[in-house]
């Protein structure tokens, strides 16, 4: 009797010592995994870090920013103008140019390997660079450095309804063999009673992304709110792949489709997309130019040209920013045929830098220069924004805005 009063007494001292247990341990996991799950840190936060600590703790953080795969041969990360290096190396590792001169030592962080640099950079600058530790390379690169600042236009603003994102997949019949993807933005104060203005855009996907470089959905949802632009559906067409391709893919037609010049293009938007979308969501669009516009950057840029120019009486506004009036598929050729052909209703709207590509095919601040002073020559209606970009989208995200402003100035 008396061994079967201790073995409970026994139980019950367990069973509340597992009690204790599993409290304690219900009550320690969720701060030892918000200790574990500590923010990562960005460029710009690792360089002020660096000159307060170099503790084992932010070495953690650090390598939670970085990842720790591939650390043996060094990462680097790009914040605006700020740019981070890391690496794990028992030698003292530093960052050259091309030519051996110093960048930057860096710094050893912890008790472990690790050793960071991060350093605030020129902005609109091209830094070639070169990773070494013990005197053997490591890694290397070419680093962009690009920063606009966003206005507040491209940005969520509140008490501003958001347009609504549609989004099809198309086979092209003038294009054959290519389907691509098409993201319709119709605006909340679109009620179909009145014709809303139009706007296409090439390269559609990347452009329409509220999160994304240009964000052209919000802008359109700031500036039509303010009804500093007119009630506009937006139609952004990415280039035709293969049936083969995922959409994630490099698109296989689009220098033939952008670069080209000719009308297929434009009978591809006016036979083809904007009939179907207008079916497809019952929209009521405007037909005139004065309420079509079209729009795009690079090869997408002097894709918007041709369509306004072989179809002048369908589009009437263009905004091209980093143009590729250049020698890839005769577009090179438009500075001189402006100057030569009886001025046509079209407004454009154009954005270069100095810092744009300069290669075999041609050169895109010249080209662009060029066309600018072909469209003044004959009088048109244009304006060229200068700045200091490199190829790309960046120069056009910070000049958004205005730029819609100018093109549809008009217009209400």
């Amino acid at each position: 009797m008396r061994s079967h009063v201790l073995a409970a007494l026994v139980n019950v001292k367990a069973m509340r010592f597992s009690l204790v247990l599993v409290l304690a341990l219900l009550v320690c996991a969720p701060l030892a995994q918000a200790q574990s799950k500590s923010p990562a840190l960005t460029p710009k936060q690792i360089r002020v870090e660096l000159g307060k600590s170099s503790s084992d703790e932010l070495a953690q953080r650090i390598l939670q920013s970085f990842g720790k795969g591939g650390l043996e041969k060094g990462k680097t990360k790009l914040e605006e103008t700020t740019m981070a290096w890391a690496v794990l190396s028992k030698a003292p590792a530093k960052v050259v140019d091309t030519e051996g001169k110093l960048i930057g030592a860096l710094k050893k962080v912890g008790s472990g390997e690790l050793q960071v640099l991060a350093l605030e950079l020129p902005n609109f600058k091209e830094l070639s660079w070169r990773l070494e530790a013990g005197g053997q390379k490591l890694n290397q690169g070419t680093t962009k450095i690009e920063h606009f600042d966003y206005m507040p236009d491209s940005l969520p603003q509140p008490g501003v309804p958001v347009g609504k994102l549609e989004t099809f997949e198309w086979t092209s019949q003038i294009f054959s063999n290519t389907i691509r993807t098409v993201t319709v933005y119709i605006p909340a104060q679109y009620d179909g009673k009145k014709p809303a203005c139009v706007m296409v855009w090439q390269d559609g996907s990347r452009h329409v992304d509220p999160k994304g470089q240009l964000r052209a959905s919000v802008v359109f949802d700031n500036l039509i709110h303010k009804k500093e632009m007119p009630v506009t559906v937006g139609i952004f067409i990415d280039p035709g792949r293969k049936p083969t391709q995922t959409p994630k893919d490099k698109a296989a037609n689009r220098g033939f489709e952008y670069d080209s010049l000719g009308d297929a293009y434009a009978r591809l938007l006016l036979e083809e997309i904007l009939p179907e979308v207008t079916k497809r969501y019952s929209l009521n669009l405007r037909t005139d130019p004065a309420g079509r516009a079209i729009g795009g950057g690079s090869s997408g840029g002097i894709c918007s040209f041709t369509v306004a120019w072989e179809r002048p009486n369908e589009f009437g506004k263009v905004l091209s920013w980093v143009g590729s009036f250049v020698d890839l598929r005769g577009g090179h050729v438009y500075p001189y045929l402006i100057r030569k052909t009886e001025k046509k209703p079209i407004r454009v709207y154009l954005l270069d830098g100095t810092n744009d590509l300069d290669n075999a095919f041609g050169n895109w601040p010249l080209a662009n220069k060029m066309m600018a002073s072909s469209l003044q020559y004959m009088g048109y209606d244009y304006r060229i924004d200068w700045t200091e970009c490199f190829h790309g989208s960046k120069g056009m995200s910070a000049h958004l805005p205005d730029a819609l402003r100018w093109l549809w100035r008009d217009v209400r």
